[in-house]
């Protein structure tokens, strides 16, 4: 009898982990390939723990999530849901925590890394925090924290303070690119 009981809640278990994998790859999927959301979910840590009461998900140590092009990896991934059993917030902590995605078929791989990522649900924002970086096609944008809407397609980038420049946002444009920002010449 304690064996079929253990076997259900590890069946639970798995269940609701590869669904909030799934979410969490999905939310990310927004503003991928159309090909990512046909390709299976990998997701590798060397824990991962839920909570029925509070909702809470963690994936810790070398977590890794890949979907297509889509890739992941934080020494820490914590999926939070709300009281509708919906996904809140998920956060990825690492040093840094990477992900990668190719969002256009005629770009490459966009890259980004931060100390802490973090993906709000409810307003379709993505914040990096902690030397935020992204990269894309030789071009790039650094600051202390990115916040990049998904409905929206803003992206807002502040530097720390301090009285050096080290703190300051830095934007790289690279020469092929500049033709389509307004006011570039030929």
């Amino acid at each position: 009898m304690r064996q079929v009981h253990k076997s259900s809640f590890l069946s639970a278990f798995s269940k609701k982990a590869a669904l909030l994998g799934l979410i969490a790859v999905s939310s990310a999927g927004a503003w991928a390939l159309p090909s990512d959301r046909n390709q299976q979910i990998s997701l590798l840590a060397d824990r991962a723990t839920y909570n029925e009461k509070t909702g809470v998900t963690t994936y810790s140590g070398n977590v890794v999530i890949e979907q297509g092009t889509m890739r992941l990896q934080a020494d820490s991934i914590v999926a939070q849901l709300n009281a509708n059993r919906e996904i809140s917030t998920i956060t990825a902590n690492g040093r840094p925590a990477k992900f990668q995605q190719q969002v256009d078929v005629k770009k490459g791989l966009a890259r980004g890394q931060a100390q802490k990522i973090v993906y709000d649900a409810q307003t379709g924002i993505i914040t990096l925090s902690g030397s935020a970086y992204l990269v894309q096609d030789g071009a790039s944008i650094r600051g202390s924290t990115l916040r990049y809407s998904m409905n929206k397609g803003d992206i807002e980038a502040t530097g720390s303070s301090g009285a050096s420049g080290k703190g300051r946002v830095q934007i790289i444009i690279p020469p092929s690119a500049n033709k389509t920002f307004p006011g570039a010449r030929d």
